[in-house]
């Protein structure tokens, strides 16, 4: 017998790729096509079937009284209800309802990293592991404030400052 994968057996796609996925769909400035909005909330969809029972057996391993624990199971209770909501009417309405699976899984991403230590660079994307560091603040895309985090010291001279 073959021991060769199925054609419509697809690996799960990273932490930082879905990420990046998921913010570039929020970043978009244009309205998407129908085919591309569907497209995109399958792969949401599916990220997070895989991404919530892999937090919660994190959170399983942690004091009920954990604060970044409660915060993500949160995050969890938040995306199902999301992932409830049926297809919203029009194309306008349905690309709101994808950004919400989207930012669902930003910020079950960023639950991810918490709950296993893994810090991300706000400007690579890549983690930042022994290597050396430098706090890092950007303006949030929706015009919310100032989303805090880390950056690699090797990253940081590529933000333009002012004067220079």
């Amino acid at each position: 017998m073959n021991a060769t994968r199925s054609e419509t057996e697809v690996p799960v796609p990273g932490v930082t790729a879905m990420r990046a996925q998921a913010s570039w769909f929020l970043d978009q400035r244009t309205l998407p096509r129908h085919q591309a909005t569907r497209l995109m909330e399958r792969e949401l969809r599916a990220f997070l079937e895989h991404l919530i029972p892999h937090i919660e057996q994190l959170a399983a391993k942690r004091s009920e009284d954990d604060v970044p624990t409660n915060v993500a199971l949160a995050g969890i209770t938040e995306a199902r209800r999301r992932m409830d909501e049926p297809e919203a009417a029009g194309l306008v309405g349905e690309v709101e309802r994808v950004k919400l699976l989207a930012r669902s899984v930003v910020s079950l991403c960023d639950h991810h990293d918490a709950l296993t230590g893994i810090t991300i660079c706000m400007l690579c994307d890549h983690v930042i592991g022994d290597e050396a560091w430098v706090p890092f603040q950007r303006a949030c895309p929706s015009g919310a404030g100032l989303k805090s985090g880390r950056v690699h010291k090797r990253c940081a001279p590529a933000v333009s400052r002012p004067g220079r």
